[in-house]
C-alpha cells in the first residue's frame, strides 16, 4: 500500500524560506520519481516540481531558480527547498507519485506567506 506524507509547511513571510517533507511508504522513490504539486485556494491543483528516477529534478518556471527538489534514498524522502517566498506561493503542496498506471497522493501540507 503506498503512502505519502508531507510536512514542513506553516506560515512565513515574504522572502522566507520552507523545506517541505515528503515521506514515502509502500513505494521506492528512487524507482518511481515523485512530484509536487500546489493548490491555491479556488485554484486547479497545478504541478509545481519533480524529481525523476534517475534524481534529475525539473521545475515550472514560476518557481525555478528559487526551488530545489532533493532525495533521500536511506529514507525514502523527498524535499522541496523553497526560498524567497512569494505570497502567490500560498497554497497546500501535495506529492504525488505515479505507480503502475494510479495516481497516489499525500493529504497535503499547507504553506502561506504573509506579513
Amino acid at each position: 500500500q503506498v503512502q505519502l506524507v508531507e510536512s514542513g509547511g506553516g506560515l512565513v513571510q515574504p522572502g522566507g524560506s520552507l523545506r517541505l517533507s515528503c515521506a514515502a511508504s509502500g513505494i521506492t522513490l528512487r524507482i518511481y520519481g515523485l512530484n509536487w504539486y500546489r493548490q491555491a485556494p479556488g485554484k486547479q491543483r497545478d504541478l509545481v516540481a519533480s524529481i525523476t528516477s534517475g534524481g534529475n529534478p525539473d521545475y515550472v518556471d514560476s518557481v525555478k531558480g528559487r526551488s530545489t527538489v532533493s532525495r533521500d534514498n536511506a529514507k525514502n524522502t523527498v524535499y522541496l527547498q523553497m526560498n524567497n517566498l512569494k505570497p502567490e506561493d500560498t497554497a497546500v503542496y501535495y506529492c504525488n507519485v505515479k505507480k503502475y498506471g494510479r495516481d497516489f497522493w499525500g493529504q497535503g501540507t499547507q504553506v502561506t506567506v504573509s506579513s
